[in-house]
C-alpha cells in the first residue's frame, strides 16, 4: 500500500486550478470562463459578418425614425447578402433597409482610426459613423448635397436639384424652397464646388438636415468629410434590437457590476460551505459525547 501511494500522480496545474477552493484562483475561474465565453461569441459573431465590429450602438439620433439611440446593430460586411446598394440604386430596384431605400453604412469617416471596444478615458479615436447611402461619386466629380428640411419627420420619395441663393434653396425654375411650402415627399440636391478626390459613397443621417459629404460635416481632426472610400467602411447594418445597445454603450460599469456580483456570490458560497461544515463538526462532537 505504501508503495502504491508513491506512485499516485499528483494533480496537474490545470487540474489544481478547476479545483481549487482558494477564493481568489476560484474568481479567476469565473472570470476566465466568462472571457472564454464572450470571445467565443465574438467569434461567431465575426465569422456569421465577415468584418469588426459586428455590432454597434446607436449613440445619437441622426438616424431618427429608423434607428434610436441605444439599438444594437448587427453589421456585415459591404458585400454579404448582396451587392451594397445606395438609396439611387435602391430607388431604382426597390430595395429598401431600415425604412428607406439603400443600405445603411458603418464607416470610418476619412479613415479616422477607432476603437473596437469603448472604454471611457482609455480608447482613444473616432467612433464609426452609422449612415445611409446616398450615391456614389467618382474621382474628380463634384460633391453633391442632399437636403432633407423635414428631418426624421418625413421620408423624402424623391430628390431634385437646386442651388443654394441667399442662403436659400432654389429650384430651377426659381422657387425659393421654405420649410413652409416645401413638400414632404421632396428631397434637394446642391450641387457643390468641391471636387471628389476619390471615388466614394456620399452619406446622409436620416435626420440630418444635410449629408455628412461636402462641408456639413466638420469635426473629424478638423477636415471637411470625403466620401466614403471603400477600405473605410467597416460594413452594412443587417438587422438591429432595440435598447440591447446599452449594455456595450455602458461596458465599464456593467464589468464592475458583474465582477462585483460575482465576488459576491464566491463571498456567499464559501459562508455557506463553511457554515455547512461547522454545522457537521458540532454534530461529530455531539455524537462522540454521547458515546
Amino acid at each position: 500500500m505504501p508503495h502504491e501511494e508513491k506512485n499516485e500522480k499528483k494533480p496537474g496545474l490545470w487540474q489544481r486550478f478547476l479545483n481549487s477552493t482558494n477564493p481568489w484562483v476560484s474568481l479567476a475561474r469565473e472570470l476566465a470562463w466568462v472571457a472564454a465565453v464572450v470571445g467565443g461569441i465574438a467569434l461567431a459573431l465575426f465569422l456569421v459578418s465577415g468584418t469588426w465590429p459586428a455590432v454597434v450602438t446607436i449613440e445619437s439620433e441622426s438616424m431618427v425614425p429608423h434607428m434610436h439611440v441605444g439599438d444594437l446593430v448587427f453589421v456585415v460586411s459591404a458585400d454579404r447578402f448582396g451587392e451594397l446598394q445606395t438609396w439611387t440604386t435602391g430607388n431604382e430596384t426597390g430595395y429598401r433597409k431600415f425604412g428607406d431605400y439603400g443600405d445603411v453604412l458603418i464607416y470610418r469617416p476619412n479613415d479616422a482610426p477607432h476603437p473596437a471596444v469603448y472604454i471611457p478615458f482609455i480608447t482613444k479615436g473616432v467612433h464609426p459613423i452609422i449612415h445611409r447611402a446616398m450615391e456614389r461619386v467618382e474621382e474628380g466629380e463634384y460633391i453633391p448635397k442632399y437636403y432633407n428640411l423635414y428631418r426624421g419627420q418625413a421620408t423624402p420619395v424623391r430628390y431634385v436639384p437646386a442651388v443654394i441663393r441667399n442662403n436659400s434653396l432654389v429650384l430651377e425654375d426659381g422657387t425659393v424652397v421654405t420649410p413652409q411650402n416645401a413638400d414632404p415627399e421632396v428631397g434637394y440636391i446642391v450641387k457643390t464646388g468641391i471636387k471628389s478626390p476619390h471615388a466614394g459613397y456620399i452619406t446622409k443621417g436620416d435626420n440630418n438636415l444635410v449629408s455628412d459629404q461636402g462641408g456639413y460635416l466638420s469635426s473629424v481632426s478638423g477636415a471637411v468629410i470625403m466620401p466614403v472610400r471603400d477600405d473605410w467602411i467597416v460594413g452594412k447594418a443587417l438587422f438591429a434590437i432595440p435598447l440591447l445597445g446599452y449594455l456595450p454603450l455602458n461596458i465599464v460599469p456593467v464589468a464592475v457590476i458583474l465582477i462585483a456580483f460575482m465576488v459576491a456570490w464566491e463571498y456567499y458560497s464559501r459562508k455557506k460551505e463553511s457554515s455547512k461544515e461547522q454545522k457537521k463538526v458540532k454534530k461529530k462532537t455531539k455524537g462522540k459525547k454521547k458515546g
